[in-house]
């Protein structure tokens, strides 16, 4: 794929807002591109080889693949594998996997790094998405000693429609892309738990859902 059209893949990304074209063009020739398939699994850190991605299409999920569990989900116009700049052992403990057909750009860190040395306002931005991955987790930590599995998951859902749906009329709906199982490692409950929360929060008109979608109203989001 020319650069040309690398580039129009990365003007959606607000990482790169800050750049200019010609750092944009330098950068789009040095990048390379892959469609993934959903299912399909990438190696965040490969035999010493480590890389950035931006995801352009789709969604991914990141795993712990000391335990197989969910850590957190990323959606089109984001970054991930931005934890190989800073803690590349625990960037060797994690994989990236396709939750449906996926387009992404990938840039080998040890150039990214010396990208992000010249231009402060990219090395700000991926310091920015690691801090919110943290906060996300430590979020997560403060959840599980001061709510309860309900509260958890309940909320967790509300996190997910808001930020991965699109608006239909009075409605968010969003891809029904997580298993009980995945749902149940993000929110540190059971499956079963979870299983039995969305149930009853169908049955309570609060969220409705199938094998594709799921949707609130808009009224029930948090603002």
């Amino acid at each position: 794929m020319n650069t040309y059209t690398k580039y129009w893949f990365l003007e959606g990304f607000n990482l790169f807002n800050k750049l200019g074209r010609i750092t944009m063009m330098r950068m789009c020739e040095i990048l390379e591109m892959e469609n993934i398939d959903k299912g399909g699994t990438i190696q965040l850190l490969n035999k010493d080889k480590k890389s950035i991605f931006f995801l352009k299409k789709g969604t991914i999920k990141i795993v712990d693949t000391s335990n197989n569990a969910a850590k957190y989900i990323v959606k089109k116009g984001h970054i991930f594998g931005e934890l190989s700049l800073y803690d590349a052992q625990a960037a060797a403990e994690e994989q990236a996997i396709a939750l449906e057909d996926c387009i992404v750009c990938y840039i080998e860190a040890d150039r990214m790094e010396k990208i992000m040395e010249k231009h402060k306002s990219l090395k700000n931005g991926v310091l920015k998405v690691y801090g919110l991955r943290i906060k996300k987790l430590e979020r997560r930590l403060k959840d599980l000693l001061y709510k309860d599995s309900n509260s958890r998951i309940t909320e967790f859902i509300k996190d997910y429609i808001q930020e991965f749906g699109e608006n239909k009329d009075d409605t968010v709906v969003a891809k029904n892309l997580l298993s009980h199982k995945d749902i149940s490692h993000l929110t540190n409950t059971s499956r079963q738990t979870v299983s039995n929360v969305m149930s009853a929060l169908r049955k309570n008109g609060i969220i409705n859902y199938n094998s594709q979608f799921i949707s609130m109203q808009k009224k029930l989001l948090p603002t």
